[in-house]
């Protein structure tokens, strides 16, 4: 007796459908698993004997074998445990062949039957909808995160005895059915950080509005308490709103990483801000099956590294290519793996180690133990970030002062016109931002007149530019046009752009 179901594995980010197929025979009872499967995969058997039992189905001891195909994907996790115990009843005929057509399954099963939540749900459903199915039967725990994908139905159940019975039709279960326009709207959580809570540091602040309105990196440098971590925290809601495609997409992600909210979408940029303890593949995502690290859980957001130097060198190298093609790739035994990294970067550092360099009267590191600080960061990677500025010290008066900044929504506007104007220019390009311009582009879109060229020059000499310094200084000055609404760039704008590299 043979029979097969639909269920998936999750790769990288991307999901896989997965044939699981169960052939019961005479022989000596046994229970067999096989196709490139992980400890926790072959432990299933396991579970859904005990899951089978309790529920009050004990089928005859025979010579069961599973396969789970194609044997070239490696598969990870519990989710196969659900769709290993309906292929078994359907080959032992407890439940009618034709009724599993074209379902997909998933869902880890408890020992007394109950079903329990998994990872990946989302792209897991969102695969088995382009393949052609019409239905999939997952944990009740996951119903909603699943129902966000439009299309097909989707069945949450709490045990194994509901799946049973519903697929032999004596107790039906009620397909979960969400408005994703209305969901995606009241997940879309208002900022309580706001510009307008900043006293003081225009300069910090003029820089986190280019570096929203370009997609720029930012390095923000300065001693505590001056507050680089609450500026950084609110360069999130100067961002515009995410659209639909891009939540589903940045939503899906969240589900491999098991940390999507309970709407089961995201509604807001992600702000992501690790510790420096982290390890490279935290950064970067690894695994013996890669799951994404934390510059893939940024995507569409920002990535704050808060107190910069005291990152390990080695992990912070593995950003490079990240930042440049908006993408990591992992290659393991079992395949290549693609992330996707599209995020602003945001770091902030001490001008020392003890934090409070050149106040002579409370620092007392050495220029050499300075310099030594501030090297920790290579040069490669302080070229990968477009803006740096220092914030300095808060005054008395800047706290006293009761009237507000300018608040998020204003610097928002501002951004979203200068997004328009990206939009708009970048139309049948690949690029949209001009964070983004390749060295080619910038040639093309950021000229300057003769008096840019002649300021351009002596500034490449004296700072001694690299090519990649060079050019990402065009790109923060045609931001900043942008922003004016200027269609040129102008000897102002190169100006301010300038400012924001510092001495080599």
């Amino acid at each position: 007796m043979f029979a097969s179901v639909i269920s998936g594995a999750v790769c990288g980010i991307e999901s896989r459908l997965i044939s699981v197929e169960v052939d019961i025979s005479n022989g000596l009872p046994g229970f067999s698993m096989v196709g490139y499967l992980s400890s926790e995969v072959k432990e299933a058997q396991e579970r859904v004997r005990a899951a089978l039992h309790n529920s009050g189905i004990n089928p005859e001891p025979r010579k069961v074998t599973v396969n789970l195909s194609p044997a070239d994907i490696r598969k990870a996790g519990s989710g196969f445990d659900l769709p290993v115990a309906v292929a078994m009843l359907t080959a032992y005929g407890y439940i009618p062949e034709k009724a599993v057509s074209g379902i997909f399954f998933a869902g880890e099963l408890s020992l007394n039957g109950k079903l329990r939540g998994i990872h990946g749900i989302l792209g897991m459903v969102g695969e088995a909808k382009l393949a052609g199915c019409h239905s999939c039967i997952i944990p009740a725990a996951n119903v909603r995160e699943g129902a966000v994908i439009q299309g097909i139905r989707v069945y949450g159940a709490d045990d194994l005895d509901e799946v049973v019975r519903h697929l032999c039709g004596t107790k039906m279960l009620e397909p979960y059915d969400i408005n994703i326009e209305e969901i995606f709207q009241n997940a879309i959580n208002h900022h309580k950080e706001n510009f307008s809570d900043i006293k003081g540091q225009e300069t910090v602040r003029r820089a986190a509005e280019i570096a929203a309105a370009g997609r720029h990196n930012l390095l923000i440098s300065g001693p505590p308490g001056t507050g680089k971590s609450m500026i950084a925290r609110r360069i999130p809601s100067i961002l515009p709103p995410m659209t639909l495609d891009e939540s589903l997409e940045v939503s899906r992600i969240h589900s491999v990483a098991g940390i999507l909210p309970e709407e089961g979408i995201l509604g807001e940029r992600p702000f992501r801000m690790p510790h420096h303890t982290v390890s490279a593949a935290g950064l970067a995502g690894g695994g013996t099956i890669p799951r994404p690290g934390e510059i893939s859980l940024a995507h569409k957001g920002v990535l704050y590294l808060d107190e910069l130097p005291e990152f390990q060198k080695e992990t912070l190298e593995i950003l490079r290519q990240p930042l440049e093609d908006r993408e990591v790739t992992i290659t393991r035994n079992s395949g290549t793996y693609v992330f996707p990294s599209d995020f602003i970067l945001v770091a902030s550092r001490n001008p020392c180690k003890c934090g409070y360099y050149p106040d002579r009267t409370r620092c007392r590191c050495s220029e050499g133990e300075v310099r030594r600080y501030l090297h920790r960061i290579s040069r490669p990677l302080l070229d990968r970030i477009d803006l740096h500025v220092c914030a300095g010290s808060v005054t008395y008066e800047d706290l006293k002062d009761e009237t507000s900044g300018e608040s998020s929504e204003d610097i928002r506007k501002r951004v979203l016109r200068a997004h328009k104007i990206q939009t708009e220019r970048y139309a049948a390009c690949r690029y949209r931002f001009n964070g983004e311009l390749p060295s080619e582009a910038v040639a093309k879109y950021c000229r300057l007149d003769e008096e840019g060229e002649k300021l351009m020059r002596s500034v490449f000499v004296k700072k001694r530019l690299t090519a990649r310094t060079y050019h990402r200084i065009l790109k923060v000055a045609r931001t900043i046009a942008d922003l004016e609404g200027e269609e040129n760039i102008l000897i102002r704008h190169l100006s301010e752009a300038v400012c924001y590299r510092p001495e080599e």
